[in-house]
């Protein structure tokens, strides 16, 4: 079974704005600098949500772990 790509871009953006939350309070920590966590948060939600989806996209390709749902019953 295949996905279709809206999911894989809603799967993108649920996952950006988690990993960004994370991104921008590791810099946070690290920098003491709020802003500058701000900046590398708002440059990487772009950057790698493109490569999710990418990413997301040539896995749905591959086969490994997949199956055909088939009904229990045919008429």
């Amino acid at each position: 079974m295949r996905e279709k790509a809206y999911r894989s871009l809603l799967k993108s953006v649920s996952w950006r704005a988690l990993g960004t939350i994370d991104t921008i309070l590791i810099s946070w920590l690290i920098t003491h600098k709020i802003m500058f966590a701000l900046s590398i948060g708002g440059v990487e939600v772009f950057t790698k949500m493109f490569l999710y989806f990418l990413h997301e996209r040539a896995w749905n390709r591959v086969g490994i772990g997949k199956h055909s749902e088939k009904p229990e019953y045919e008429i």
